[in-house]
C-alpha cells in the first residue's frame, strides 16, 4: 500500500519540531523527506544523509526540470527545496513522509498530492506568548526576534490554507491532539 504524506508548518517558536519529534517515537512508519540545498555542507553532513548537496547551478536546473515539489532561494544562490523524488522513493516503499517545511512550501505540497496529504498548522496560542518562548530559548539576539516575530505574523495568515490548525498552549495536549489527528489521517 502506498504511504501518505504529513506537511507540518509553524511560526518558529511554535512547539513544531518537539510535536514532530515525539510523533517519530509513535511507530506511525514515517520517514523524513531529505531536502537539497545549495549550501556546502556543515561539520560532518553528509550528502543523502541530512541533505542533498546540489550546486547553484545544479540547483536551477533541476529546477528548469521541474524536479521540486517547493523550493525557496532564501539568499541569493542558497536554494532549499523538495525534491519529488525524495518524496516517490518514500512512498514507494509504502512508508509515509513527514515534512517541515514553511508554509508556502507545505501549500505547494498539499496542492500537488491533495488528499493523499493531511497538511498540519502548528499555531502558538498569541504573538506575544510566541515572543516570550523565543526570547526564554535565549538563543536568539533582540533583532533576529523581531525578524521572527514579523515572519510569524506572515505566517499566521497561512493557517487557514492547512487541513489542521493545533493550537499549541499546552505541550502535551497538543502532542496528542497531532498524534490523533494523524492515526485518523493514516488509517482512512
Amino acid at each position: 500500500m502506498a504511504g501518505k504524506l504529513i506537511i507540518f508548518s509553524a511560526p518558529s517558536g511554535s512547539g513544531k519540531s518537539t510535536i514532530i519529534n515525539y510523533l517519530l517515537t509513535q511507530n506511525l512508519n514515517l520517514h523524513f523527506s531529505i531536502s537539497a540545498t545549495s549550501r556546502a555542507p556543515r561539520g560532518t553532513e553528509k550528502n543523502g544523509v541530512e541533505y542533498y548537496f546540489l550546486t547553484p547551478e545544479e540547483f536551477r536546473n533541476r529546477i528548469e526540470a521541474g524536479d521540486f515539489l517547493e523550493y525557496e532561494e532564501v539568499y541569493t544562490d542558497k536554494f532549499y527545496g523538495t525534491l519529488k523524488s525524495e518524496v516517490e522513493r518514500i512512498l514507494s516503499k509504502g512508508d509515509n513522509v513527514i515534512f517541515d517545511v514553511d508554509v508556502v512550501g507545505g501549500c505547494n505540497i498539499k496542492k500537488f498530492y491533495g488528499n493523499r496529504a493531511l497538511s498540519i498548522f502548528i499555531q502558538p496560542p498569541s504573538v506575544e506568548e510566541l515572543r516570550k518562548r523565543l526570547e526564554g530559548r535565549g538563543t536568539d539576539a533582540p533583532d533576529v526576534i523581531e525578524s521572527r516575530i514579523a515572519k510569524a505574523e506572515f505566517e499566521l495568515g497561512f493557517a487557514n490554507k492547512f487541513d489542521t490548525v493545533i493550537i499549541n498552549d499546552d505541550l502535551e495536549q497538543a502532542k496528542t491532539e497531532t498524534l490523533l489527528t494523524l492515526q485518523n489521517f493514516l488509517n482512512k
